[in-house]
């Protein structure tokens, strides 16, 4: 089975090449993005492999099955970047990693809001100048304080394990309550309303996209922290930084972003940056934006090259596929 690995890293390298071999798969690695541009590179193969920040429209799906394509495999849990639809029409599964380790991402959130709420990112520069005040660092105790947690799948189950670590008290919202859980679920809005900390565990959907704007932003206690480790679009970007110069949030934690593609992911350090909202969110004290690397350890990407390896194993072979993603039910192929 061959099959065009797009947006390829070094590491992706040294956890997929090994391993593709076991199965009999022969990855061709490209480290350029999946985009219009570029779905020619496709051609010849059995499967293509992409990532958070690649996408395949309907245009492109309908290439890909002119070229033979057999199916589209996702290294990552979030499927909003495919057509599932067209991909449905097409015959053409997609599958994903629905799970590869949730406290990964559980962990780095909590290290954005430590990392906010100290400003050990700050204190970190200035003492590497033997400037030892420590005027403007003061943070607040998590202990006693009150977590909302938006989405309480795996990794908002890691992380409402992590702060009831720290004594928080937890709110929690999902359309999809989980009655093992002992947490308080609530509506979103009084979540919004009583939360010291908001943190968002939940996938992009179109009921989900912006949750975080200027109405949402005004429900907020002043002085609130906010942390996004899902999907950049979970937040409209024009509204956070209102919010942020209206001194409404005490810090804020963004491993994702809005129109992080072609940004994210790559050495941009030699350009001048033309994305004026990102240019402006990074010059705020206390708002810290990382690069989309929450999942970013050695047990997670392990996890990420075997179920991926084994997704396109099953189509190889005919097997079940468990962890295909289907349309939603109403919809009319």
């Amino acid at each position: 089975m061959k099959i065009a690995f797009y947006s390829t890293k070094p590491y992706d390298r040294t956890y997929f090449e090994p391993m593709s071999a076991e199965y009999d798969i022969d990855l061709h690695f490209f480290e350029v993005p999946c985009n219009e541009e570029t779905i020619p590179l496709a051609a010849g193969h059995d499967a293509l492999c992409i990532f958070v920040n690649d996408y395949l429209n309907e245009n492109m799906i309908g290439r890909l099955a002119e070229m033979g394509i057999k199916a589209i495999l996702l290294r990552c849990a979030g499927f909003n970047n495919v057509d599932i639809k067209a991909a449905a029409k097409y015959e053409m599964p997609v599958l994903r990693v629905p799970s590869y380790s949730p406290e990964a991402v559980a962990e780095f959130a909590t290290a954005l809001l430590l990392t906010v709420n100290r400003y050990t990112h700050r204190a970190y520069t200035r003492t590497r100048d033997f400037n030892m005040n420590i005027n403007g660092f003061m943070g607040m105790d998590l202990h006693g304080k009150t977590a909302g947690v938006v989405g309480t799948g795996r990794i908002g189950q890691a992380m409402i394990n992590i702060l009831k670590g720290f004594g928080m008290n937890i709110l929690a919202y999902d359309p999809y309550p989980n009655k093992s859980l002992d947490v308080e679920y609530t509506t979103i809005e009084q979540l919004f309303k009583n939360a010291d900390v908001i943190t968002l565990h939940c996938p992009l959907t179109p009921e989900t996209k912006h949750i975080v704007q200027a109405k949402t932003i005004e429900l907020m206690k002043d002085d609130v922290y906010l942390i996004n480790t899902s999907r950049g679009d979970l937040i409209r970007t024009e509204d956070l930084i209102d919010g942020l110069l209206q001194k409404k949030f005490a810090g804020v934690g963004l491993d994702v972003y809005e129109e992080e593609s072609g940004v994210f992911y790559e050495d941009r350090s030699n350009d001048i940056m033309d994305d004026e909202n990102l240019a402006r969110l990074t010059t705020f004290p206390n708002v810290i934006v990382t690069s989309h690397m929450g999942f970013f350890t050695r047990e997670a990407v392990c996890a990420i090259a075997e179920v991926t390896l084994k997704n396109a194993d099953a189509v190889q072979k005919g097997l079940p596929l468990e962890n295909v993603v289907l349309p939603p039910p109403d919809e009319d192929l």
